[in-house]
């Protein structure tokens, strides 16, 4: 098996992965986690972690935590988490975005870091699967070369087998309402699964899945979206009415296609690209803070040799403490000591360096939009949630605006606030096919990271079919 251990810098062959609509077979190791290292105490929750096995031969072992709701576990709903990236970890989603844990802001020293509560976790009305896919996405791995290869069809296959799956094992669960949800890059595998899913159902796929719905947050659609950012831009005040419009002009809309750019385009995009420089775009408000991919390495290496910062190599981009990236450094020291390995269940020799997200491992990009599978679920009365955080230059809202709008649907609650302790949460609209489009206030990509007491709020009041 080692040589699926060392996977970085792989030439892959990418395939398609075959479904067969059959019953599902119990195929799962699931552990039940009282402690966890780091957090003072026994979990005040019911953590499950484990793996499922995918794919014909079952060789990618996929990784999941599974957190019951802190309210009704039997009654409330169950909904199954899709990170984004693609490659970044469940545990990114769960201590950084909708999970009860998040880790103390403190500087690393060398220990381990501490884990403590988090106020507003989605845990409090809703049991959650976070897990951890495509394959060498955090602790999922591979035993075969044919099951090393990432794309997004085939991520949308193995979520759906390993969603089965794990409900034959855990058949108390079958009959809760279930939405399937995620983020970022989840936006274009996400409603494939969805459609998937129904598809099964339809076929008379055991177990059923009682579906309700499905929720998308600051989500890449149509891989068009960062055509948005120059009016997005602009209406944040980022760039002169003068080069906005001369941008309009000499590119004609068109600010992605680098091959069809003539000269006076080309002159203004480096214009462009110029005063949002320095900027946070996950949220322009944020300061800026880059940190290299080998700071826990350097950083580890310096406190064993004792030797202070300004020591390092000159290079190393350390996040000052007030950043809030600076819990992604202490976030990989933690899920890489062997205690917490031990904790979680982690099947020793599976994995080599855990990392937060795994974006230099190839991804076949086999599904270009997902546009026309929100099409074929609206029809079907499948219920959405679409919201975006409003300060998210990655992903701007008004490109998620913009698809919405093209779906022609007629609006039967309009433009208006949604509140949150009698303060404007943001700004929601809803349609009559179901879906319900939101924005966050103060959010960025993604938007429970930045606001996450208003988007507790905005998820409860949309799983309980309350209008936002």
């Amino acid at each position: 098996m080692a040589k699926f251990r060392s996977y970085y810098g792989k030439d892959f062959l990418f395939v398609l992965l075959l479904v067969s609509y059959i019953s599902f077979q119990v195929a799962t190791c699931g552990s039940i986690v009282k402690f966890l290292p780091g957090f003072n105490g026994p979990l005040p929750f019911l953590l499950e972690t484990g793996y499922v096995g995918v794919g014909e031969k079952e060789d990618v072992q996929v990784f999941y935590y599974f957190i019951e709701s802190e309210n009704n576990p039997k009654e409330d709903p169950l909904m199954l988490w899709l990170t984004g990236g693609p490659g970044c970890s469940a545990l990114s989603g769960l201590v950084f975005e909708i999970g009860p844990l998040e880790f103390r802001k403190e500087e690393y020293n060398g220990s381990l870091p501490n884990l403590i509560l988090k106020p507003y976790p989605w845990t409090k009305v809703s049991n959650i699967i976070f897990v951890d896919l495509p394959v060498f996405t955090g602790f999922t791995y591979a035993t075969t070369n044919s099951g090393s290869q990432r794309s997004d069809s085939i991520l949308v296959h193995q979520t759906h087998q390993f969603f089965r799956k794990w409900l034959v094992d855990h058949p108390k669960f079958q009959s809760n309402d279930i939405y399937i949800g995620g983020d970022s890059y989840s936006g274009i595998p996400l409603p494939a699964v969805v459609q998937e899913i129904v598809q099964g159902n339809e076929k008379g796929v055991q177990p059923w899945i009682n579906l309700q719905g499905y929720l998308l947050g600051n989500a890449i659609t149509t891989r068009k979206e960062h055509n948005y950012k120059v009016s997005f831009a602009h209406g944040m005040g980022l760039i002169s009415d003068e080069l906005y419009n001369s941008l309009r002009i000499n590119c004609k809309g068109d600010y992605i296609n680098v091959e069809s750019r003539n000269i006076l385009c080309s002159k203004d995009i480096g214009l462009f690209e110029e005063a949002i420089s320095g900027l946070n775009s996950p949220h322009i408000l944020d300061p800026k803070c880059d940190w290299r991919d080998d700071t826990e390495k350097i950083l580890r290496r310096s406190l064993i040799k004792k030797y202070p910062y300004n020591f390092l190599t000159s290079n190393l981009k350390l996040p000052p403490l007030s950043c809030r990236s600076y819990p992604y450094i202490l976030c990989g020291f933690w899920a890489n000591d062997e205690s917490v390995r031990k904790a979680l269940h982690i099947r020793k020799g599976s994995m080599g360096k855990w990392y937060r997200c795994t974006f230099n491992i190839p991804n076949k990009q086999d599904i270009l939009s997902s546009y026309d599978y929100h099409v074929n679920l609206s029809r079907k009365g499948i219920r959405s949630l679409i919201y975006s955080g409003d300060h998210d230059m990655l992903v701007p809202f008004l490109g998620t605006q913009a698809w919405i709008r093209s779906l022609n649907y007629s609006i039967v609650d309009d433009w208006r606030q949604w509140h949150a302790d009698d303060q404007v949460a943001g700004y929601t609209r809803t349609y009559s096919n179901l879906m319900t489009f939101a924005t966050v206030k103060g959010g960025g990509h993604t938007a429970p990271e930045y606001q996450p007491k208003e988007c507790l709020e905005m998820f409860s009041r949309w799983i309980s079919n309350k209008t936002l």
